[in-house]
């Protein structure tokens, strides 16, 4: 799946470290799981009205990334999210990592499906109020 609907939900962007290089001199896999984590959490404190408590936050139930190309550094990278699924108690975010100085060149995309879960009962929890309304602009 490729992350490309019309309205960006939400766009931040991120230096890539040094610390970021692999044996190859480009940036590991799994940092590009670090940085949609970075996206998702910066969105996240953007959101009008709680969106976690001390018995319900999120959790990532699946990671899709599709990789594009390798980040080679120096770089900057530009992590856009978009809404391509509410539902009860999840929210399907894609996604799509490109360079902050070509916005052509395009690292990753693919999507994270979040769900709300209750540690009190081990299950799912409702969507939080403060995430619908977020995403009801972006859709």
């Amino acid at each position: 799946m490729s992350a490309s609907p019309a309205r960006p939900l939400f766009r931040t962007e991120l230096a890539v470290r040094w610390r970021d290089l692999d044996a190859f001199n480009h940036v590991n896999n799994a940092m590009y799981l670090r940085y949609l984590e970075e996206a998702r959490l910066r969105w996240l404190l953007t959101l009008d009205g709680p969106w976690m408590d001390e018995q319900v936050a999120p959790v990532v139930a699946q990671a899709l990334v599709n990789f594009k190309r390798p980040i080679a550094w120096p770089e900057d990278v530009l992590v856009t999210l978009f809404a391509e699924r509410v539902g009860n108690a999840s929210l399907t975010l894609g996604h799509r990592i490109v360079s902050a100085r070509d916005t052509t060149t395009v690292y990753a995309d693919g999507h994270v499906v979040m769900v709300w879960f209750d540690k009190r009962t081990s299950a799912s929890s409702p969507l939080p109020d403060a995430v619908r309304r977020a995403c009801a602009i972006a859709l």
